[in-house]
Parts: C-alpha cells; sequence; structure tokens
C-alpha cells in the first residue's frame, strides 16, 4: 500500500543493513508515522508483546524475522540450536492467541535445522523471513481477487449504489505484510470502480479500528464513516449494512472463529438480520489441530488500564485520560469467538469454502488426517 505516494510494507529488511528489520510502529498511528528498527529478538518479542505490530499476518512475519535475529545472536554461542530453540520460545510467549506466531516460528525451527553451519542457519532463517513475509503479502492479494466477487454481486443487484460493508477492528495491510485480510476485497472493488462505502468499527479498548482502519481507508481513498462499537446491530436493522467482512486471529479448521472481542456480537446481529458474515483469512490463520474454538482457543487478557484509559490527540501531542474512578476493577479480554454456524463462508488464498470441517478440507486436501 502507499502512504504519501510511496509504497510500504508492515515489515522489511533495512536497505543497508539486513542485520536490522523495520517496521512501521502502529502505536503512534494515526497522529505520527513512526519506522522503528528492530535489532534483536528482545527487541522483537517487546514489539508483538507491546503492540507495536498486531494482526495474525504482520505477527507471524516479525516472527519469521525475529527468528532471523536469533539465528544472528546465536551465533557467536557454543550451542547455537540450544539458543534458537529458547529464542523459539520466548517469541511464542509474546500473544498467545494468534496461531501465525507459532507457525512462523515452527516454519523457521525445521527450515534452520538443515543448516549445518552458522552462517547456513543464518543465511536459511533470513530467506526463510523473507518467504514468510511474501507469501502473506500474496496470499492477502489473492484473498482480494476471491473475495472481490462477493461485492461485484451486491452491486449488480443494487445497480451500483454503494455496497455498505462492516467491518470490526483492523484486518487491513498493517494486521499483514501488505494488503490486509478483510480489507483485500474492499481495496480491489474500490480500484476496480465499484462503490464501495466502509461502516468502521471503532474497536474500543484500543481503537484500531478507529486509529488505523479509518487511516489506512482514507489513504486509498475508500469512503467511510467511523461509527461506534454498539451501532453495527442498529445499522444493520435499518438496511444499511449489505455485508460483514471480519478477520481472524484464529480459526479452527472446524470453522470456529477468534478474533478482536466484539466480533461475536456482530455475528449474532448479521445472523439475525439475514446478512451475510464472512471471515477472510490466509491458510496460516487456520489451526489444524483445534476442533472446538469456544472452549480450546487461549484468550488473551490485557492490561486493565487499556479499558481504563484512552489515549489521544490533544493540545499537539498524544495523550492518556482516565475515563473512570481511578480503583475501578477492570477485564480486559482481546478476542472472543465466534461459532462456525454464524459464519456464512471463509474468504482464503484458495478460494471462500463454508465454515465447516468438510468444506474447508475440500480446499486444503492436503491436512486430511491419514
Amino acid at each position: 500500500m502507499k502512504i504519501n505516494g510511496i509504497h510500504y510494507r508492515t515489515i522489511w529488511p533495512h536497505p543497508s543493513d539486513e542485520r536490522t528489520i523495520r517496521i512501521i510502529d502502529q502505536r503512534h498511528l494515526p497522529h505520527r508515522f513512526v519506522v522503528e528498527d528492530l535489532v534483536s529478538v528482545q527487541d522483537v518479542f517487546t514489539a508483538i508483546r507491546d503492540m507495536h505490530v498486531r494482526g495474525a499476518g504482520l505477527i507471524g512475519a516479525t516472527a519469521g524475522y525475529g527468528m532471523y535475529l536469533a539465528a544472528l545472536e546465536a551465533s557467536d554461542s557454543k550451542s547455537i540450536d540450544e539458543c534458537i530453540e529458547k529464542a523459539a520460545a520466548k517469541l511464542k510467549s509474546a500473544r498467545p492467541t494468534a496461531v501465525n506466531l507459532s507457525w512462523a516460528v515452527d516454519k523457521q525451527l525445521e527450515a534452520i535445522s538443515t543448516g549445518t553451519s552458522a552462517r547456513e542457519k543464518i543465511s536459511i532463517a533470513l530467506q526463510t523471513a523473507k518467504e514468510i513475509a511474501d507469501s502473506d503479502a500474496e496470499y492477502c492479494r489473492r484473498i482480494g481477487e476471491h473475495g472481490v466477487m462477493l461485492i461485484e454481486n451486491i452491486s449488480r443487484r443494487k445497480g451500483g449504489k454503494p455496497v455498505n460493508i462492516l467491518t470490526h477492528c483492523n484486518a487491513g495491510w498493517l494486521a499483514f505484510v501488505d494488503h490486509g485480510s478483510a480489507t483485500a476485497p474492499i481495496y480491489a472493488a474500490h480500484d476496480k470502480g465499484i462503490a464501495v462505502h466502509v461502516w468502521v468499527d471503532e474497536t474500543r479498548p484500543r481503537n484500531q479500528g478507529a486509529a488505523l482502519t479509518c487511516w489506512e481507508l482514507g489513504n486509498h481513498g475508500v469512503p467511510h464513516t467511523l461509527i461506534t462499537d454498539n451501532a453495527g446491530g442498529y445499522l444493520m436493522q435499518q438496511g444499511q449494512v449489505d455485508l460483514v467482512i471480519v478477520g481472524s486471529d484464529r480459526t479452527t479448521y472446524t470453522g470456529d472463529v477468534a478474533n478482536k472481542v466484539g466480533t461475536y456480537l456482530k455475528a449474532l446481529a448479521a445472523y439475525d438480520n439475514n446478512i451475510p458474515f464472512y471471515v477472510a483469512l490466509p491458510s496460516s490463520t487456520i489451526d489444524w489441530e483445534t476442533e472446538d474454538g469456544v472452549k480450546e482457543i487461549p484468550i488473551e487478557q490485557r492490561d486493565p488500564d487499556e479499558v481504563k484509559l484512552v489515549e489521544g490527540w490533544c493540545e499537539d501531542e498524544v495523550k492518556k485520560v482516565r475515563i473512570c474512578p481511578e480503583n475501578t476493577p477492570a477485564a480486559n479480554y482481546a478476542f472472543d469467538i465466534t461459532p462456525a454456524r454464524l459464519v456464512t463462508g471463509l474468504i482464503t488464498e484458495r478460494g471462500i469454502c463454508n465454515a465447516h470441517r468438510d468444506s474447508i478440507l475440500k480446499l486444503f486436501p492436503e491436512k486430511q488426517k491419514r
């Protein structure tokens, strides 16, 4: 995607020093555009844990580069493999819900193990990290190609009038390496000249919808309107939503979807109003081991201060203010689970399928358990 006419990915090696990995520090958006350098495993761990980067695909890509930095750090050790294993465990602990994190780390461990020297392991780790990032961007591009058909069909039925799409949180290019998942079909439709309008949930408590999705859509010129999280159901009742597309941090092979908290409520409202509810995700987000998402997917609980404080631009600087009595207890569940029965379909890089075991495995037959 482009920012002020310049193409950016969300993560990339420094052009003059591949021992440094660069990211867009999303904590500062939309008020400031800040590029941060990561030079150690600890830097990567902090960036993932403290949400300098966030979103399933980008977390995976960042972890991939983190394993490359781990190989660099371990090259001076007498036990390089042990050091890499320790770094892998550390990175996996940064965020528990997004399955892309462990997927990328395990992919790196398998690749690095084929190297016979420190230099070879480092080279393999860098190449694998680049491949993880490239495939994430390519898969999201394909998600756009498949998902745009849904928008085209609605546009034809409406005689070319704007297609109103509701999304939740940020599943845009900032959540991946490029293009995004939920936004990929939207960008593809807009670029084809199809009239679209996006209802953007603010997404409390961290406001990724307001801060990130609105920033993205605005930079790309896509018409959009920011709404409170609780307004979506009303808009659906009033016939102002044609389609819901959200992302996913982990989807079971049976179709249960873990996504930013509040997604389940949008799915219920869509179901009650006969509005199609789609989840866009690359296959790296599919959990091939977990059957029952409601019972088995771990839900991250974050700092209560994210609920009790809000952050915004005030008098030429970013400030935090408290919105409740100082000693108020707060719970901060970061994700919820949308059962497969509420999901109209999954938009993947291989096409669209039902949120059902048989339909998912038909798209990914290599995952059939023998």
